[in-house]
């Protein structure tokens, strides 16, 4: 159980909080790059971590992301002109490149030398992956570039999506890495879902509700490994990745299947981005996946057309059919995986108050994690190396296998937890 203070210290995530200054230390999925389609197109509002951006694609295809209220009189630059090369404000026309350099000032008199002393506040950009990534920390702490396997593969085997969800970065992750609640808010959906049905895994899973945990501390985060019974003096594990800072990896059902992976972003204390992502490392994702991926079946969701808030959401119950809750067509009456998760974790509120949690041994993986992160946060506040920042903590895979019962899961599974180019990974 956490202390208020503790909690207020995971949550709060604005510049000059321990939290904030942790997360700025790495590169931060900010966007979809489908939102910027082509240079010169309209900006984009932009909120991380508590602060108001502006992302612009400039006329030669470079991404920047300025703070929205322009230097001059704070008029916001979502109402600028994205034309040759720059951001021009509606107001009084100061302009400002990808790098926030003030580029124009018409209304200064042509001997003025003040454009060169006016710098917009900017962050560096890098797209890979259909997303554009931000570092938002010192410049001279910046890490290596995102290298998550996803990342890296070919636009043909990845989809991406991303959500807005109303609670808390922490509360949205740890529902990402408490794998026994697989076994009943989503119980009646497994064997229709097109990312879960037709495996040996998912009997194992179903026919023991009641999995053992252990978790242990890898370079970049935690590896979680959740045991249920198998036969021949086997257990099934189902090995999840969570990488600081908020990133995980789901166990996969049968190697047919894609991977599935997250990234839960703070947008400000109360608010954050869900960033869903199915891959695979050896194929391109067919239509028929595809399709069931932009209908936000799986772990996407169905959005309010034109933006990326939810179709179910608190203002309707989440769409709940008690009906369907009472014939086991789902088992809380919500439809599809990821709303099944995220009616649940905003039921919490939208800083849930841990003091009031009673946790189990289920739940060894949500206390580490909490641990890790209060852990690196001292250590950001003192400038030092951060777990998770080095591409090789990325270079990873989680895994659903059958291990002796005498074998430690993460010694059974080392082969199966790590990636290699150009070869499968490891599920039943």
């Amino acid at each position: 159980m956490l202390t208020r203070e503790q909690n207020e210290r995971l949550v709060r995530t604005d510049r000059g909080t321990e939290m904030g200054t942790l997360l700025r230390r790495y590169w931060i999925p900010a966007l979809l790059a489908e939102e910027l389609p082509e240079p010169d197109c309209p900006p984009v509002r932009v909120k991380l971590l508590g602060e108001r951006l502006i992302a612009f694609r400039d006329t030669e295809g470079r991404v920047g992301l300025l703070d929205e209220l322009c230097s001059h009189r704070t008029a916001s630059l979502f109402f600028g002109r994205n034309e040759e090369g720059g951001l021009r404000c509606a107001y009084h026309g100061w302009k400002y490149d990808v790098a926030g350099n003030c580029v124009d000032m018409p209304s200064e008199p042509p001997e003025s030398r003040m454009c060169e002393k006016i710098k917009q506040p900017a962050y560096p950009c890098v797209e890979r992956g259909g997303v554009i990534w931000t570092y938002m920390g010192p410049a001279e702490l910046k890490p290596e570039l995102p290298d998550l396997e996803w990342a890296g593969l070919p636009a043909s085997r990845v989809f991406v999506s991303k959500r807005r969800q109303m609670t808390n970065f922490m509360q949205a992750m740890e529902g990402g890495i408490d794998s026994s609640h697989v076994s009943f808010a989503h119980r009646f959906n497994m064997d229709d879902d097109p990312m879960h049905a037709g495996t040996a895994g998912l009997a194992y899973l179903k026919a023991d509700t009641r999995p053992k945990f252990e978790v242990v501390e890898s370079d970049g985060g935690l590896l979680i490994g959740a045991r249920r019974n198998a036969e021949d003096e086997q257990y099934y594990w189902r090995i999840t990745q969570w990488i600081m800072p908020w990133y995980t990896i789901i166990p996969p059902f049968g190697t047919h299947n894609p991977l599935g992976a997250h990234a839960w972003v703070p947008i400000d204390d109360e608010t954050c981005w869900a960033w869903s992502i199915n891959y695979h490392p050896t194929r391109d994702l067919t239509e028929a996946e595809l399709t069931a991926m932009r209908n936000g079946e799986g772990i996407h969701a169905k959005y309010i057309p034109g933006t990326y808030d939810t179709l179910a959401n608190a203002s309707n119950d989440y769409l709940i059919d008690r009906q369907a809750q009472k014939d086991k067509k789902s088992f809380s009456g919500v439809e599809g995986i990821a709303a099944q998760d995220f009616s649940l974790q905003e039921s919490m509120g939208a800083i849930v108050d841990r003091t009031k949690e009673r946790l189990g041994t289920s739940d060894a993986a949500i206390i580490l994690a909490r641990r890790r992160l209060l852990a690196a946060a001292e250590t950001a506040a003192k400038g030092d190396p951060v777990p998770g920042d080095q591409g090789a903590h990325h270079r990873v895979r989680s895994a659903s296998v059958l291990v002796p019962k005498s074998v430690p899961f993460q010694e059974g599974a080392a082969d199966a937890l790590v990636v290699r180019d150009g070869e499968d990974f490891v599920s039943i």
